[in-house]
């Protein structure tokens, strides 16, 4: 009964955890009396939902991968490269829908070449997408001649822009399309049979294979969908940046990764969840702009960000050591 009541309260800490998490760093940037009237306008919580829409977007394809067993370093390459598709695709006369489905689906082509590597390969993930990183950042540099791709103005560019900057409605488009997204995902993950073989994979893929599952195919699928993410992660890069930049999104995995393990995801795959990937992007935000508010220099930024992705690996590491228990 101990046990039982243990397990409970160790599954409620799982779920709550990033809702808390969220709170405190909200707390800490909120108990300075100088910053607090900005920090807590709701012009800046617009500010923080905008800036947390390609983490999230990203967070959610690296969701399927991390609950899969497996890991995505390309993901900043892949969005700085879709970035300067979408932005060179404008640049050359593409109506902006082509343009747009073009830019997604250059980041799904990248993802099921990621797919295939690792499960035809046989290698690890962390090698395949460490290789894929130099090739998307150089593909990017390339496309761009390694400068900056500036299209005229068009309509993508209003799909991540601020309008009446001092209040919190109305929020931009792309915080309603990761919003849909993050719900697409959740239904995917929960309700359908993917979802589940994404699942079994991650806690035990050699099970999963002797049950039947064709793994391999499935590796393939779970990559390319999340390079769909991630090819829109890189339309709202370019929408927000109204340029495409081959240097930009640069560290960006980090953000993304920790995101998802914040939100209660294991390394080693089998648990994670759409809402707590989310929040998890939200406290990475919450932190960056809040540390801007309080005039802390960017190398300080850094620190703490470095800081919370070991925290939160450690805590991964203890909430793995306590579920074998």
């Amino acid at each position: 009964m101990a046990s039982e009541n243990k397990t409970k309260l160790w599954t409620l800490f799982n779920i709550l955890g990033p809702f808390f998490g969220l709170l405190l760093v909200i707390g800490l940037f909120s108990s300075s009396a100088e910053v607090r009237p900005f920090f807590l306008s709701g012009g800046n919580f617009k500010i923080i939902l905008t800036q947390t829409v390609i983490v999230a977007i990203g967070a959610l394809g690296m969701t399927m991968i991390i609950i899969s067993g497996g890991i995505d370093l390309s993901v900043g390459s892949v969005v700085a490269l879709t970035s300067v598709v979408g932005a060179t695709l404008i640049e050359q006369k593409f109506s902006p829908g082509l343009a747009a489905v073009l830019t997604i689906l250059t980041g799904g082509l990248i993802g099921l070449t990621n797919g295939m590597l690792i499960s035809g390969l046989r290698m690890l993930p962390f090698i395949i997408t460490l290789g894929m990183m130099g090739v998307a950042r150089g593909t990017a540099k390339w496309l761009s001649k390694s400068q900056t791709v500036n299209p005229p103005e068009n309509p993508l560019n209003n799909i991540m822009a601020l309008t009446d900057p001092t209040q919190l409605l109305p929020l931009p488009n792309g915080v309603w399309i990761a919003a849909a997204l993050a719900i697409f995902l959740s239904l995917v993950l929960r309700k359908t049979v993917f979802g589940r073989y994404i699942f079994a994979i991650g806690g035990n893929e050699l099970a999963t294979r002797f049950s039947g599952v064709r793994v391999s195919l499935h590796k393939i699928f779970i990559y390319g969908v999340a390079g769909l993410f991630f090819g829109a992660a890189g339309l709202m890069q370019f929408s927000r940046l109204t340029q495409g930049d081959p240097s930009g999104a640069n560290g960006l995995e980090l953000d993304i990764i920790a995101a998802v393990v914040i939100g209660g995801a294991s390394l080693s795959g089998g648990t994670g969840s759409v809402l707590g990937s989310i929040i998890g992007a939200l406290i990475m935000a919450v932190l960056r702009n809040g540390s801007s508010q309080m005039g802390w220099p960017t190398y300080m930024q850094e620190i703490i960000i470095g800081g919370v992705i070991i925290l939160a690996i450690a805590l991964d590491k203890y909430r793995q050591h306590k579920s074998n228990e």
